[in-house]
This record gives C-alpha cells, structure tokens and sequence, in this order.
C-alpha cells in the first residue's frame, strides 16, 4: 500500500520574487537556496528549505501561465500543499478508485527525474494538493 512519507513543501504564488524574498529570507531569515526558473511551468521558483520541508515562492514569467492564471484570479497567496509518497503510480490508481477528482491522470517528471501529479481542490475540500515522489 503506498504511504505518505512526509510533507514535502507549501507552494505561495507571488507577484512579486524580491518583495516577497524580503519577507521569507531577510525579515524571517529563512535561507533561499535556490532561485530557479522553470520554463515548462512558465514560472520562476525560490526554494527555501525548512526543518524537512521547503517554502516554494512561485512567480509566473508569463501571463497565458496556469500560475499567472491563477494570480489573476485569486491573488497572491498559498498555492498549494506538498506530500511527499513513495509509490506515486499506486497512490494515484488508488484514488481513481475511491473516485478522487484527479488534475493529473498521470504523474509528470520534473527535469531531474521526480516525478509529481495534483489531486483536484474538489476531492479535498478546497486545497489543492500535490504528490510527489523523489
């Protein structure tokens, strides 16, 4: 039976990477240790890694983007929630079968091989949730 192993990360859309580092990194002092864009997402991502887990700042580099899309809509703010499972095949056959609204049918894979799927805001009472397998 796959298991959820940990939370793995909390994803804030921001409209602003600088003004909202000035918060993350320089008034709470947690360390970035990444700022990377990512072209397949239309996105630019700040990692800020904490106790087992990260903060990911998320910022649309372009408007037709599902983050900009998102921004538009709802305004900065939490994006999503992170679970970190050890068999992503398995989880999400075994939420196809209790009927879970799933965005992605399929997990995709990051550009170094983890793979990632989300679970629709509909199946969960309003979050929306992202496994991922490293």
């Amino acid at each position: 039976m796959p298991q959820i192993k940990a939370i793995n990360h909390v994803a804030v859309v921001v409209d602003d990477m600088e003004k909202s580092l000035a918060f993350w990194r320089d008034a709470l002092g947690i360390e970035l240790h990444e700022l990377r864009d990512v072209p397949a997402e239309k996105s630019q991502v700040a990692f800020l890694p904490l106790a087992g887990a990260e903060v990911e700042l998320v910022m649309p580099t372009t408007d037709d983007s599902g983050i900009a899309k998102y921004l538009a809509k709802r305004g900065p703010g939490m994006h999503h929630l992170c679970l970190e499972v050890d068999d992503i095949e398995t989880m999400l056959g075994r939420l196809r079968a209790k009927n879970i609204r799933l965005i992605n049918e399929e997990p995709r894979a990051t550009s170094d091989g983890k793979k990632y799927a989300f679970i629709h805001p509909e199946s969960t009472g309003g979050v929306l949730v992202e496994l991922y397998q490293v």
